[in-house]
C-alpha cells in the first residue's frame, strides 16, 4: 500500500476528500490487477477464485442499531417510547408489545409479528397516530368517550369542564386526549374538587392543556393553603386523660 498508493500521491495536492478517494481508487485498481510473481495471479484473480465464491449477498436493508423496549398498550391504543406515543391496532389494548426503535423508524411487534411502523419522532408528549389503528367511529371503549369525560368534569365544576373540553379539542383526535383528561379528573380525589377548580382555571388561562401542568399548579396551591387548625378536646366529665388509665387506676 505504501509503495503503490501512498508514495505516488505524496506530492499531489488535493482540494476535497472526494478528489483523494478518486485518486486512491485508480491506484488501487492497478494494484489489484497487477500479477504477483510469487503466485502468477493478481489479487483480483485470487479473490474471484477463492473468496468471492463464499460470499453471501448483502441484506436488502442496511443494518441499523435498534433500541428495544417492552410496553403495555394503553387504553387509547398507544404505546410510549422516550416520551412520544405511537399507535397500534386498537384490538391490542392492554396487550404486551415489543418496540424496536432506530434513528429513523419505530416498529412495534406483538407475539413476534410486526403490527405497526412509524417514522421516529423525537418530540415528547406528542402522538403519532395512524387512522387504520382506530376503531370505527373512534369508539374504542363503550365506557370512555368525550361525553362521559365532560359529564364527569361537570360534576366537579365549570373550570374543570372548560379544561377538559379544551384538552379534547387540542388533539387531532379526541381519543388522544383521553389519557390526559382521565389524569386531570382523577386529581379531584387526591387534592379536592375546589382546589382542582382553582388549578384548572389558572392552567386554562395559560393555554397549557396537560395533566402535568394541572398537577404542578395543585402542588403550588396546596403549599399556599394553610392547614386547618386542630381543635382542642372539649372539657367534659366523661373525657378521661392519661392519668385515669395509669397503672394504679387499672389495678
Amino acid at each position: 500500500m505504501e509503495r503503490w498508493i501512498i508514495a505516488p500521491l505524496r506530492n499531489r495536492q488535493f482540494f476535497s476528500l472526494h478528489e483523494v478517494n478518486v485518486a486512491i481508487k485508480e491506484l488501487l485498481e492497478q494494484l489489484n490487477n497487477k500479477v504477483m510473481k510469487s503466485v502468477g495471479r493478481s489479487r483480483r484473480q485470487k479473490f474471484e477464485e477463492i473468496d468471492q465464491l463464499n460470499l453471501r449477498p448483502l441484506p436488502e436493508k442496511p443494518y441499523e442499531y435498534a433500541e428495544r423496549k417492552t410496553a403495555t398498550v394503553h387504553i387509547d391504543y398507544h404505546v410510549e417510547f422516550e416520551g412520544h406515543l405511537y399507535s397500534v391496532p386498537y384490538t391490542l389494548i392492554h396487550q404486551r408489545v415489543d418496540i424496536h426503535a432506530t434513528e429513523r423508524m419505530v416498529e412495534i411487534f406483538h407475539q413476534g409479528k410486526s403490527v405497526a411502523i412509524h417514522p421516529r419522532n423525537f418530540h415528547p408528549g406528542r402522538y403519532s397516530t395512524q387512522r387504520e389503528h382506530m376503531p370505527a367511529n373512534h369508539q374504542f371503549m363503550e365506557d370512555i368517550n368525550s361525553e362521559r369525560l365532560i359529564e364527569w368534569a361537570d360534576s366537579i365544576g365549570p373550570q374543570t369542564t372548560a379544561m377538559v373540553k379544551a384538552t379534547l379539542q387540542s388533539r387531532a383526535f379526541p381519543q388522544q386526549a383521553y389519557r390526559t383528561c382521565l389524569g386531570i379528573l382523577s386529581l379531584a380525589k387526591k387534592y379536592s374538587p375546589p382546589l382542582l377548580e382553582q388549578a384548572c382555571q389558572t392552567v386554562f388561562e395559560a393555554k397549557v392543556f396537560s395533566c402535568k401542568a394541572v398537577t404542578q399548579e395543585l402542588v403550588f396551591l396546596q403549599k399556599q393553603t394553610p392547614p386547618a387548625p386542630i381543635e382542642g378536646l372539649p372539657t367534659h366529665e366523661n373525657i378521661r386523660g392519661a392519668e385515669y388509665y395509669s397503672e394504679r387506676n387499672l389495678s
